[in-house]
């Protein structure tokens, strides 16, 4: 298939509908976890949901970067932008985070420069526009979006400018699906791999999944029939006794990764020793930090931040969420208290959280069920 509208072909999802019923066994449930924020968006957005049987459970799991910032990060992320006379800037979907007393959009009405960028360069460009002032880079995503990030600060270095740093956010996708697979209250059948991460990774880091745990995973595209045929090859393994690491998304994701941007991200990036996340507490080497070399551009470094670790409002349930233990529509403020205009937690807030999606294309329906 070449174009978009293929892939949304009403009678191939129809096939793949009638595939996928061919392959569950009577009497058992499958729960299968979409990693990726932008697969639970098409799934709600197409019904693809509508299209499985009963017993075939897709979850959402902790692959949304703004969902999984704990309020403590967002805390720092203020305290730079109070600094007098900085220039802090970040993706729009950040500005509107809650972290304990307010969002960046809070600060910046009560006087703070808080400027929304759509990409590092654009915060680079504002750095070079303004030399007599200290630009700050909120870097927040999965790998997907952690090389743009590095390439930006190496041409700050090459270009010596010496006004921007960067508050490194960047997560990293496998640490926190292996604390998925050993926690005690999940049971999951297989996965449904993330496509964006993967075009910088590849698959080949999935294969613990099913070396170490027995689950299968399929790296997925977004259209429609991208989802419908990657849970039917994840059911096909499943009947076939099989567990093993399988691209649907070939047309784009090659299985060794992005080789040029892994190698900057190398360069650039280290490990952090730990990383608190939203709902899943400290993981071990889940996040990156600025390397040694880097480390004049780091703005943690360069003004210091609280590091206060910050609780959780109690209403909200979006690190049960970002664990696929409870459904966004189970959660006691969703779309009452917490919604995308007034968000109590992350997951409301960008446009690939679960509760957003939700909020946007199935909550009609789940109201309906519920009646």
């Amino acid at each position: 298939m070449r174009f978009v509208d293929e892939f949304r072909d009403p009678e191939l999802g129809r096939a793949l509908a009638g595939e996928i019923l061919s392959l569950v066994e009577a009497g058992r449930h499958y729960k299968v976890m979409e990693v990726c924020g932008g697969h639970t968006h098409s799934i709600y957005k197409y019904g693809i949901d509508d299209l499985l049987p009963e017993n075939v459970e897709l979850v959402h799991g902790p692959g949304c970067p703004v969902c999984v910032i704990p309020m403590g990060r967002v805390d720092d992320g203020i305290a730079l932008a109070k600094i007098p006379g900085a220039i802090f800037t970040c993706f729009g979907d950040m500005m509107r985070v809650p972290g304990s007393n307010g969002s960046l959009l809070d600060a910046k009405a009560e006087g703070a420069d808080v400027r929304m960028v759509y990409s590092p360069l654009d915060a680079l460009r504002i750095a070079k526009k303004n030399p007599d002032r200290q630009v700050i880079f909120f870097a927040l995503g999965f790998e997907t979006t952690a090389p743009s990030t590095a390439l930006t600060l190496r041409r700050a270095r090459a270009e010596g400018v010496s006004n921007f740093s960067c508050m490194c956010n960047h997560v990293t996708i496998v640490p926190p699906l292996r604390a998925l697979l050993d926690s005690p209250d999940l049971r999951l059948d297989g996965f449904v791999g993330p496509g964006h991460v993967s075009t910088v990774v590849g698959a080949r880091p999935f294969e613990f999944i099913p070396a170490d745990y027995g689950k299968p995973v399929v790296i997925s595209g977004f259209e429609p029939l991208d989802i419908l045929q990657s849970v039917s090859m994840i059911l096909r393994q499943l009947a076939e006794g099989r567990s093993e690491v399988e691209n649907q998304y070939s047309r784009v994701v090659p299985y060794e990764g992005n080789v040029t941007a892994l190698k900057v991200m190398a360069e650039v990036f280290e490990l952090r020793p730990h990383f608190e996340w939203r709902g899943l507490g400290f993981i071990s080497q889940s996040a990156l930090a600025l390397s040694e070399a880097y480390a004049d551009l780091d703005a943690e470094r360069r003004f210091g931040v609280p590091g206060v670790r910050v609780a959780d409002p109690k209403a909200c349930q979006c690190g049960e969420v970002l664990k696929g233990v409870i459904k966004p529509w189970e959660c006691k403020v969703f779309g009452t208290a917490c919604t995308p205009e007034r968000p109590i937690g992350t997951c409301m807030v960008s446009p690939e959280g679960a509760c957003a999606a939700y909020y946007s294309y199935g909550r009609y329906a789940t109201e309906r069920e519920v009646v």
